[in-house]
């Protein structure tokens, strides 16, 4: 795997990353996205408003697809620079064809998320009554997430599949609107950007079962893992060889003793055979923090495969201000130690710039010393 390879090299970096660590800039959030990008199409899909929502992909060149294979397959191809694919709902949890497709079918990496609000409104032809509504076009993910509404209040409604939110509102702009003796009218389970594109009404208003109701989209590439941007999450995969007692305790046991906070962990299966799992995890921080590349050093070389999904800026709406404060924090680190350095002199105990911040004095002191992370982690409590 090309991408879990990337893991192994990317594992090694040490001290020499630290001062790419303290760039931590601002770049999760300032950089503009370039090169065309493919998502989930037709226009007006939520994946479009995720898109349009971050500042990062402002004036990019967006192209629609019409499933999310497409998407990956054109990313591998190198037919677009980018794709933008939903992988996780707060509802309904994982997207399976999309973290299946990342963890066993294709080597790309994500590049960036995006956490998106959802509403899901009824929308029909212009003058649709709800009592009319005898027919529903929607995204099975979509109508899973709207069960009560449709249950309290449409009961006997014939429910069509379509391939997303837009191209279930595409349909519905192309029905006629019921009258009131046929009560048949045609209706869709839609983002109110695709009601807007297509012509159409909005009949129930977030019909959503949860209010709280979120996706997280992917951003993936060929090649690539963005700096450090002072909060960030890493997605990897972890193969078992075999399954026995304490396996899965073995690998998390590697995140709990250095520290590391666990966002997600589900397991998918490997399809090779019934029984047989593999173990999906998100995880705070950056393969280039020393924390992280040191249990990833572990992992790769304590299991038979470790697949690398990537280290980006972490999402969400918090995401931007956590990044602000790592930056503040970095500043105020770097003029603490500048200033502890001036007062170095030749004559002095433990003399020089490197005993000063080995011994325990600076940042990097702490790392390696042993008194805050290096006795936990490299004093032998681990290894």
């Amino acid at each position: 795997m090309a991408a879990g390879t990337a893991a192994g090299t990317a594992a090694g970096t040490s001290a020499g990353t630290s001062a790419r660590v303290r760039k931590r800039a601002s770049s999760g959030d300032q950089d503009r996205a370039s090169g065309p990008i493919g998502y989930l199409g037709p226009p007006g899909t939520f994946t479009e408003e995720a898109l349009r929502s971050d500042p990062h992909f402002d004036g990019a060149d967006l192209r629609p697809m019409t499933t999310i294979g497409d998407v990956l397959k054109a990313v591998e191809s190198g037919d677009v620079k980018l794709g933008f694919v939903p992988i996780e709902n707060s509802i309904e949890g994982s997207v399976n064809l999309t973290l299946d497709s990342l963890v066993f079918d294709y080597d790309l990496l994500i590049q960036r998320e995006v956490v998106l609000d959802v509403h899901l409104h009824l929308v029909g032809p212009p003058g649709t009554e709800l009592s009319q509504v005898g027919r529903i076009f929607t995204f099975p993910f979509a109508a899973a997430q709207c069960r009560y509404f449709l249950d309290r209040e449409l009961p006997s409604v014939e429910v069509v599949a379509a391939s997303s939110t837009a191209d279930a509102a595409r349909m519905a702009s192309r029905s006629k609107k019921g009258s009131r003796a046929t009560t048949k009218a045609t209706a869709a389970i839609s983002p109110a950007l695709a009601a807007e594109r297509y012509g159409l009404d909005i009949v129930a208003a977030s019909i959503e079962d949860h209010p709280d109701n979120q996706t997280r989209f992917v951003a993936v590439a060929r090649h690539g893992i963005p700096e450090p941007s002072g909060h960030d999450r890493t997605s990897i995969v972890c193969f078992q060889q075999r399954d026995h007692p304490g396996s899965l305790h073995a690998i998390l046991g590697q995140f709990a003793a250095r520290g590391i906070n666990l966002t997600r962990l589900e397991s998918r299966p490997t399809k090779r055979a019934l029984g047989e799992y593999c173990f999906v995890i998100d995880l705070e921080g950056h393969i280039a923090d020393e924390l992280v590349g040191d249990v990833m050093r572990v992992l790769h070389t304590e299991l038979p495969g470790i697949k690398f999904l990537g280290s980006y800026p972490a999402g969400g709406p918090t995401g931007s201000l956590h990044r602000r404060r790592a930056r503040a924090a970095w500043r105020s680190a770097d003029a603490w130690l500048d200033g502890l350095r001036r007062q170095v002199t030749s004559g002095a105990e433990g003399a020089g710039p490197e005993g000063a911040v080995r011994g325990g004095a600076g940042p990097e002191g702490a790392v390696r010393g042993g008194a805050v992370r290096g006795g936990a982690v490299r004093g032998g409590a681990v290894r």
